[in-house]
């Protein structure tokens, strides 16, 4: 009766539990948290440890599947909305420069340096970044590692929902203070700031751009697909040049980069796989190839590599929480806002959306002071995700994937 239908089955099944969970946690319990467990448990009990290939979802969601992917992370980025919120930008690279620089300082002292090196990309971003590495682990014969990053971006979330919620509560409270005094008053640039941000890829389809779009009688989703694989492919072959000084550059770091460029000249659809419809058989695929690593997490390996990465968690945030307060100061940001912005990089979009809502709903008591509320917080939280997540976990994953 078992077989490859069956196969993919379980893998949705495991998938589908773990978003129940996040819708009625109000994400406040990973989704990919709990699809791991599900299939953690499911591998030390009655799951083949081949259940993932025999769905057939490897040699998809780990080759032409990641590239689709990155690609298409290129074309969700709103490069206006970056300009407008550079402070934003400046915070989190700030902050996650601090991360990883005393984390690779520290936790080295601690803990074995593989695992620091396969767990601090994840920790700085999502599922491309973990991707990378646990392909890099393995290829170099570290199999605890492969594991550790991948376990790292199941968890990272719940050092960063409390930490980013306790942010939100103080800077909420801080500006209803100042507007419920009447110190401050609702601009009109207040008012159409949220709007903007939800709006970011709309605003950007609508510019006129180098290359015309299509007509839509032939834009169909194949056509939409054929140009991400294409640009995807051209990315292949750039990671393969070797540059003076600096020698290649993964080919995910050149998806993503030709992505932003192809989308703002035109060439390809803005928010590409959602309009393909395919966004979502894309990161099933890709989170099962991910999680396929599970397979090889004994009980044992599992004990020996959790106090590892609360370490690393404890470091990482520490480095991130020094470098945003000195950069706030200089910048004249709140810190509180600053330091929320960073943590943005442990689970990203939509859940940054997510927890910044529900602070505002919480906090305000009418709905003109949610509305100010969102205006100041909701645009920066979007940007701070893309730039974590979205745009800088695929740099520094190209970087750290060199250094097993």
């Amino acid at each position: 009766m078992y077989n490859f239908a069956l196969a993919f089955v379980i893998c949705a099944a495991a998938f589908i539990i773990g978003e129940v969970v996040s819708t009625v946690t109000k994400a406040w319990v990973p989704s990919v948290f709990v699809t791991a467990v599900v299939m953690l448990i499911g591998y030390w009990t009655v799951l083949p440890p081949t259940l993932v290939s025999d769905s057939m979802l490897i040699p998809f969601g780990s080759t032409i599947g990641i590239y689709l992917l990155i690609t298409h992370m290129g074309t969700v980025i709103s490069l206006k909305q970056l300009q407008e919120q550079w402070k934003t930008i400046v915070v989190c690279l700030c902050g996650l420069g601090g991360m990883c620089a005393l984390s690779l300082l520290v936790a080295p002292l601690l803990m074995d340096r593989n695992l620091v090196i396969a767990g601090l990309p994840p920790l700085t971003g999502g599922i491309v970044a973990a991707t990378i590495m646990r392909d890099a682990a393995a290829a170099a014969g570290l199999q605890t590692a492969a594991v550790f990053a991948i376990t790292m971006y199941c968890i990272q979330g719940f050092a960063g929902y409390p930490i980013t919620a306790v942010c939100l509560q103080v800077e909420g409270k801080r500006l209803l203070k100042k507007y419920r005094s009447g110190e401050v008053t609702m601009s009109d640039a207040d008012r159409t700031a949220v709007s903007k941000a939800e709006a970011a890829t709309a605003s950007a389809a609508a510019k006129k751009k180098l290359i015309p779009p299509l007509p839509a009688k032939f834009d169909s989703a194949v056509v939409v697909l054929i140009k991400l694989a294409f640009v995807g492919w051209i990315a292949t072959q750039m990671g393969k040049i070797a540059f003076p000084y600096i020698g290649t550059i993964s080919g995910a770091i050149w998806a993503l980069v030709l992505g932003i460029l192809f989308t703002t000249i035109g060439f390809l659809d803005t928010n590409s796989l959602n309009k393909a419809n395919s966004y979502g058989i894309i990161m099933f695929a890709l989170m099962m190839y991910v999680f396929d690593g599970l397979k090889d997490c004994t009980p044992e390996m599992l004990g020996a590599i959790i106090v590892p990465m609360i370490i690393l968690i404890v470091i990482g945030v520490v480095g991130m929480a020094v470098m945003s307060f000195i950069v706030a100061k200089v910048l004249r940001m709140s810190f509180p806002m600053a330091f929320a912005n960073g943590l943005t990089a442990l689970y990203g979009f939509p859940c940054d959306a997510i927890i910044t809502e529900s602070t505002c709903t919480a906090l305000a008591q009418t709905p003109e002071e949610k509305e100010y509320l969102m205006s100041k917080m909701f645009p920066s939280m979007i940007v701070g995700g893309f730039v974590t997540v979205t745009i800088t976990s695929v740099f520094v994953a190209g970087a750290f994937a060199k250094m097993f």
